[in-house]
């Protein structure tokens, strides 16, 4: 869907020979054409701001509202603006469905005294828009109409109640039903779902879980533990192999962040299709995030914002392991929290021990041989254990990721086995602390 958006921007783009961009009515940015003109006043500081974020400004959006857009049938002018950061005058193209506004596409007018489009290139761009409106109605209306149907997957107990809420999403769905999806959870989510997630089949919101793992026939597949509520999205996909476009929506969902895409985007050059599919949505993530479409993140038990993140599950044709791969996804999301090197969109095929971790840590970790080591007095000698065995016990490579001499690694780790009780040369004590260390992370 997000790929039917784009050639739509650009076709109207070619029609009036301008950069156009496309936004929900919500001002949130779907797509731009590309510009490569010199014009230093073409890329204002309200156009610039738009495509970074993606979104505007509830200031920007007032003061472009305030011209009637919302009420037009047809193009509308309007002119610069400096002190406002809008350097060019805009055309907006608004986009309705059964006359009712659905976004609305931007584009830049010519400078004053210059000849504008002809009103038959216009009438052309408006024909396109109305095709873009059909497709956002759609997608609005399949999230809004599905909500109920795919939370209460997500929120079922296991058994015959799991089977009927998943006999009632296929049933809303028709046969779109049966084709291949992908489970994305965003967490922590405050606030409503929002209005519309291009590639989306269904949005809601699902309640978080509390610590433990509750009673038998209980719901397994609610948010994280321990957090609170967390977006579900359930992406259409055309294959497997073609994950990046709903990846890049995933990272739109996510505030932005000041980290540099370059790394990101940098790595993916030698990597595999689906590496370059999550770094180049890690990189969307932290460079175009959506800005406040997400909000703001509730505070975490240090009073600091808790970092959102998204996990993506595997690929499934069908619904009937949709709430198996909730879980996946809820598992990536937290492991991106626990190792900020996966995310802030990972992949449950790319997250590793978390996999295995993810399932077994429901509940803190409170083994009794790490519980002294884990304790905040000793962050520093547990830091010196993982990365020990991360290194696989080789010193060399672990004092030097440490950047300490190796005779501090090693009184360090003979403080851990002190605390611990345990050997570091012996292979299920290792594995004992390597798993208590790594699961300790999780959210």
């Amino acid at each position: 869907m997000k790929g039917d958006y784009q050639d739509l921007v650009d076709e109207i783009s070619a029609l009036l020979g301008a950069p156009a961009t496309l936004e929900n009515r919500d001002f949130r940015l779907i797509a731009f054409g590309a510009h490569d003109s010199d014009d230093d006043l073409a890329m204002d500081p309200v156009r610039t701001r738009s495509i970074l974020t993606r979104q505007s400004t509830a200031a920007v959006r007032s003061w472009f509202e305030g011209f009637g857009i919302a009420r037009a049938t047809g193009p509308v002018r309007i002119p610069a603006a400096p002190d406002a950061g809008v350097f060019r005058g805009r055309i907006c193209l608004p986009v309705r469905f059964r006359g009712i506004v659905q976004g609305y596409v931007w584009l830049l007018d010519q400078e004053p005294g210059a000849p504008g489009p002809e009103p038959a290139a216009l009438d052309a761009a408006m024909e396109v828009a109305q095709r873009i409106g059909v497709l956002l109605a759609e997608e609005a209306k399949a999230g809004a109409d599905l909500s109920r149907e795919f939370q209460a997957v997500l929120t079922a107990g296991r058994g015959w109640q799991q089977d009927m809420a998943v006999a009632a999403l296929r049933a809303a769905l028709g046969p779109g039903g049966d084709g291949l999806h992908a489970a994305v959870c965003v967490a922590p989510w405050p606030g409503e779902a929002p209005a519309s997630v291009p590639g989306a089949a269904a949005v809601c919101v699902v309640p978080g879980r509390g610590g433990g793992a509750g009673e038998a026939g209980d719901a397994p597949t609610a948010g994280p533990a321990g957090g609170g509520p967390a977006l579900a999205v359930l992406l259409r996909l055309r294959s497997t192999d073609a994950l990046a476009p709903a990846l890049t929506a995933v990272a739109r969902l996510l505030p932005r962040t000041a980290d540099p895409a370059a790394a990101a985007a940098a790595g993916a050059g030698t990597a595999g299709p689906r590496a370059k599919a999550a770094a180049g949505a890690g990189a969307a993530a932290r460079a175009a995030g959506a800005g406040g479409s997400a909000g703001t993140a509730p505070a975490g038990p240090s009073g600091g914002a808790l970092r959102m993140t998204a996990g993506v599950a595997d690929p499934v044709r069908g619904l009937a392991e949709l709430p198996a791969a909730w879980e996946q996804a809820v598992a990536a999301a937290r492991a991106a929290v626990a190792e900020p090197r996966l995310g802030p969109v990972a992949q449950w095929s790319q997250i590793g021990p978390y996999r295995l971790l993810a399932g077994l840590a429901s509940d803190p970790v409170d083994d009794p041989a790490a519980r002294a080591l884990l304790a905040p007095a000793h962050r520093e000698l547990a830091r010196t254990a993982e990365v020990f065995l991360d290194c696989a016990g080789q010193a060399g490579r672990a004092a030097a990721a440490l950047g300490i001499h190796r005779q501090t690694l090693y009184y360090r780790l003979g403080r851990v086995e002190q605390l611990t009780g345990l050997d570091l040369d012996a292979g299920e004590d290792r594995l004992l602390l390597h798993m208590a260390l790594k699961a300790s992370r999780l959210a």
